[in-house]
């Protein structure tokens, strides 16, 4: 059977095939961006008292009312912004789902959406399945910050949709103020939306600001803002995210939401909102947390002779073995998986035109003695100098 498929190009996604080579090779995982610990044991133990206690229905499409309440309330503390929580906010089954039900709300056929590279992969699938066109911006290594001059060109009075993506997955990069008054600028003539995938937005270091599209008056009457519950605490597997929107855009939104999942896992969502009115400083020590494991992982990398720039956000290292091999990324990745016993990122995959770079990213959401053991088997590379 022939199929004229909708998404030709697309295969398997890397962090799928390098998990598969970690598994299959024993290797250390620090390819793919989850925890290898527990989230709190008070929220697991919030999960188990909800699945036991008659929790187990569908809940309201758009969400249980005590989460989007406390989701509300996080936003006001951090931002200093108010939403609706009736019609302003969505739960979705994790944060690919919001990606993907915002893009198709407002992308037509025809239009043109800008994703900044590298980017992360789910965004053009999408794209290509609402019919848009997806016009790919470069970032430049090593600091991976919007070129303005080049997101100028792109813009046209085709583009319907601009996606940023702050703390940045994969570089670890974040965006200033700055940056948000220049979107606003270029973009202030066109009839355009803005995506914010913001799943990361706790997971900033070195006292700097997470400076989420909500806390610009003028972007945020225009944005889809997306972040995670699974990254904020460490479940990954519960696949629980929101999405914020002004009312008339999250009308479009759950339109096709309730197509999409229409809802989402009714215990975890009661577990996550008592969770988050108990314990309401657990993210804004997240910034600690991660930041110690990070520079754990970077001191024990210094003599590996890779090239570490300390990420500025997300849970993710980006790391240049220039010195180390003439391989590509991809090549080089499968090389530490299979012989050095360590899963690594090749950032490529994140590339419509891939530079000639050789960076990787490794994840160091992990516990200290694995990113120590990890981050010894790597100082072997450069021994053997892998060409």
């Amino acid at each position: 059977m022939t199929i004229n498929s909708k998404l030709p190009t697309v295969g398997t996604t890397i962090f799928t095939l390098m998990s598969q080579m970690a598994n299959d090779h024993g290797a250390i995982n620090l390819s793919q961006g989850f925890p290898d610990f527990d989230p709190p044991e008070e929220l697991l133990a919030l999960c188990d008292k909800y699945l036991r206690g008659g929790y187990n229905q569908y809940p309201p499409m758009s969400g249980v009312p005590y989460l989007k309440e406390q989701v509300a309330n996080k936003l006001k503390q951090l931002y200093q912004v108010d939403v609706d929580p009736d019609n302003d906010i969505t739960v979705t089954s994790g944060a690919t789902e919001s990606l993907f039900v915002a893009i198709q709300a407002v992308v037509r056929s025809g239009d043109e959406v800008i994703v900044f590279d590298p980017a992360y992969d789910s965004y053009e699938p999408a794209v290509t399945l609402a019919g848009g066109k997806t016009i790919h911006v470069p970032m430049a290594a090593p600091d991976f910050h919007i070129d303005f001059n080049r997101l100028s060109v792109a813009l046209n009075e085709k583009t319907r949709l601009v996606i940023v993506n702050s703390p940045h997955n994969p570089c670890g990069s974040i965006m200033a103020a700055s940056d948000l008054n220049q979107l606003a600028d270029l973009t202030r003539e066109l009839d355009l939306y803005f995506l914010s995938d913001e799943v990361y937005e706790h997971m900033v270091y070195d006292g700097e600001t997470h400076h989420s599209l909500l806390t610009h008056e003028e972007l945020k009457l225009k944005s889809f803002v997306v972040s995670s519950f699974g990254k904020t605490y460490h479940a990954t597997g519960w696949k629980v995210a929101y999405c914020a929107a002004p009312a008339a855009l999250t009308v479009e939104f759950r339109k096709i939401h309730q197509f999409v999942t229409f809802t989402t896992h009714t215990p975890t969502q009661w577990a996550l909102a008592e969770y988050m009115e108990r314990e309401p400083n657990h993210y804004l020590q997240l910034p600690a947390f991660y930041q110690a494991k990070r520079d754990l992982f970077n001191t024990a990398m210094s003599d590996s002779g890779f090239a570490l720039v300390p990420s500025d956000g997300t849970y993710f290292q980006l790391a240049d073995y220039s010195n180390l091999s003439d391989l590509d990324d991809v090549a080089f990745s499968t090389f530490l998986t299979q012989e050095i016993g360590v899963a690594a990122i090749p950032i490529s995959a994140f590339y419509e035109q891939p530079p000639d770079d050789r960076i990787v990213r490794f994840c160091f959401a992990k516990e200290d003695d694995t990113l120590i053991k990890a981050a010894a088997m790597l100082c072997r590379v450069k021994a053997m100098q892998a060409r």
